[in-house]
């Protein structure tokens, strides 16, 4: 394994092969993989497949479990184990250090503002640790108090993560379009924020959706609609990367939506140069949710 390690990122269960690629085509190398943690030589940057990276790793001894419980306390207070390896010595240590309080959300409430490190061992007597990485959550996964009665379906879950992760979510008497948006996951969660939301499908909404203040429903084709002024668009729409692509440019060049909120969806192999247009787009957000399937979250705020 390496001596050099500049940074490490973390890719959800079976998106390994995603951060990979993405990182190649960045001139990024991964050297080593550790678990589901991708090791470079390389200087961090951006890799929206990951759920986080490691920004400031360093290689630590670990002769025993005290040394690296204290050497890890020496940095900073706050550390999340990744434990992919080891895992009783890496119990033992965690079980020495400060605890971390890895409650869900009650959405919308902020996602944590303590500051929060990395480490995980990489052999019985060597760890890795990161002081700051890139997600506020225990390896970038966020969690919530879910609600299994009210929304139709878990799309909300993943729209939930993304507005925690921007730290920006509809206010109430916000006006919201949600594009695709049977059975109604995301209109239910918009619509509890108090927004105003129209629903666009040409499926019929949940009718215990559908009744929720606020709430109206379109039976049009999203591509069909043109630009009007909202507060916030979002979409869930079920198509090629290319179609919301041109989608979103043409809302975007028509200046009609303050906030754009969309899943960019894979169908097959994943297009990491239609990924990379939507990256590049001025002011965007793109990234890979621990809610999120073979699709990445793209956000535009204003």
């Amino acid at each position: 394994m390496t001596e050099r390690i500049a940074a490490a990122y973390l890719a959800a269960a079976g998106f390994e092969a995603e951060v990979a690629e993405e990182l190649r085509r960045a001139g990024r190398t991964v050297s080593a993989w550790h678990g589901r943690l991708a090791l470079s030589p390389d200087p961090p940057g951006p890799c929206a497949w990951a759920l986080e990276a490691w920004t400031a790793p360093v290689l630590l001894p670990a002769p025993s479990v005290k040394a690296a419980a204290d050497a890890l306390r020496g940095m900073q207070r706050n550390w999340a184990l990744y434990a992919a390896a080891h895992h009783r010595r890496a119990a033992l240590i965690e079980a020495r250090l400060p605890p971390v309080k890895a409650r869900p959300l009650a959405f919308p409430e902020p996602a944590p503002g303590a500051h929060l490190g990395a480490w995980t061992l990489l052999a019985p007597e060597r760890l890795l640790a990161s002081p700051a990485k890139t997600s506020p959550f225990v390896n970038g996964e966020a969690r919530f108090i879910e609600d299994r009665e009210g929304p139709p379906s878990r799309a909300y879950l993943k729209l939930w993560e993304a507005l925690t992760r921007l730290g920006r979510w509809p206010m109430p008497g916000e006006t919201c379009l949600d594009l695709g948006a049977a059975p109604g996951g995301w209109t239910w969660a918009l619509a509890r924020l108090g927004a105003r939301v129209t629903a666009v499908d040409k499926a019929p909404l949940d009718g215990a959706v559908a009744a929720m203040p606020g709430v109206g429903w379109r039976g049009e084709s999203a591509f069909a609609l043109p630009p009007e002024p909202v507060d916030w668009l979002f979409s869930d729409v079920i198509c090629y990367p290319a179609r919301l692509l041109a989608l979103v440019r043409r809302w975007i060049a028509a200046g009609a939506a303050r906030n754009i909120v969309c899943t960019v969806k894979f169908q097959g192999a994943t297009d990491h140069d239609m990924a990379a247009e939507f990256a590049a787009i001025p002011g965007a957000v793109l990234f890979h949710g621990a809610h999120n399937r073979h699709e990445l979250m793209f956000a535009r705020l204003g």
